[in-house]
């Protein structure tokens, strides 16, 4: 230790002795199993195999799933997982995950739930059956990384294998889906609903008429308030439908998974809020409050800090304006979408 620092005396610096998340990969293509190698050598067996005798065959790719939000920043997402529904099945085809129907995701760990993993001969053939898998995966109403993953996997340079680490810093915005629903979402929402539901009790769809023109409308639910959407003589391509019930269906298309339904109006006791409401984007703790009632903020200047998932995540100001409420406290527990701070604009002469 007197002879300080110095490259010819680090021998050892760390000791990692878990298995990355990416070792199923390893395992596709050699066709050893790790962590019985692991276990082996932990009870004072030899290793099965010497270094000589390792091959690889094929290739291999492995899709971490997500519970987050790629249209909130990647924000973890969190609540019962109600559908979760993964088509990993087939040759060349591995599922790791601990989840099921049901669950709750906790903000308490890391928000990854499953691990798809696609073996081929060929890069081609693995690209395009991981795809295949996560364009079908079903997961409501937790938002999960399922889209942009396949977003991903669709990109030229990743086919051309001539991507880099800066894909995503390049090509970020493209890569994430809306979080609205598509067209063809809701074309296939209109398609099954209309025939699941109005054909089966005898009523008509808006616009629908005996001998009128064969293009017929429904008012749909997106989520963000009526969508007149055409009903399609033709199902969609490559969108997928459940039946939740009557007037709801849950549609996927290319991994992004949307409850959509036939339209009511909503009564005006409904909780809303304004432009100015900074809410908390998940469960979590108050760490710092940079405000105070009352006080002038401009816009992006950060309002507080909320602890959750491992993660900080620093909320501020969307516009120049006053702090005209405040509800934050350090250190107080917060729930999902609880209004933490009201900015009114400021007044203009």
């Amino acid at each position: 230790a007197s002879e300080g620092l110095r490259a010819d005396r680090i021998w050892f610096m760390e000791m990692n002795t878990r298995l990355q998340v990416e070792h199923p990969v390893t395992e596709e293509i050699t066709g050893v199993d790790l962590v019985e190698w692991q276990l082996r050598v932990a009870s004072g067996e030899p290793l099965p195999k010497r270094q000589d005798e390792l091959s690889i065959n094929g290739w291999a790719m492995e899709a971490r799933l997500y519970a987050e939000d790629p249209a909130k920043g990647f924000l973890p997402s969190i609540g019962r997982l109600d559908y979760f529904d993964i088509c990993a099945s087939g040759g060349g085809v591995r599922l790791d995950t601990g989840v099921e129907p049901g669950v709750v995701i906790s903000p308490f760990y890391d928000p990854m739930i499953a691990k798809v993993i696609a073996w081929s001969p060929d890069r081609e053939t693995t690209i395009a059956k991981l795809q295949h898998i996560l364009s079908e995966t079903e997961i409501f109403p937790v938002k999960s990384n399922v889209g942009f993953l396949c977003r991903v996997l669709s990109d030229v340079d990743l086919l051309a294998g001539t991507m880099t680490t800066a894909l995503i810093a390049t090509k970020g915005e493209s890569l994430v889906p809306s979080g609205l629903p598509s067209t063809e979402i809701l074309e296939a929402a209109a398609f099954y609903l209309t025939r699941e539901t109005f054909e089966n009790t005898g009523l008509g769809p808006q616009g629908f008429r005996l001998n009128a023109p064969s293009q017929t409308k429904i008012l749909l639910d997106s989520g963000e308030g009526p969508v007149e959407t055409i009903v399609p003589t033709d199902w969609p391509r490559d969108v997928y439908v459940t039946l939740v019930n009557s007037n709801e269906a849950i549609v996927k298309q290319d991994g992004v998974t949307h409850l959509v339904g036939i339209y009511h109006p909503r009564g005006s006791g409904a909780h809303t809020t304004s432009s100015g409401d900074i809410l908390s984007p998940m469960p979590g703790r108050i760490i710092a409050v940079e405000v105070a009632a009352g006080d002038t903020v401009t816009k992006g200047q950060k309002l507080l800090t909320l602890e959750a998932m491992k993660m900080e995540h620093s909320l501020t100001a969307p516009f120049d304006g006053v702090v005209a409420e405040l509800n934050a406290v350090t250190g107080a527990q917060v729930q999902v979408d609880t209004v933490l701070v009201r900015v009114e604009a400021s007044s203009t002469a």
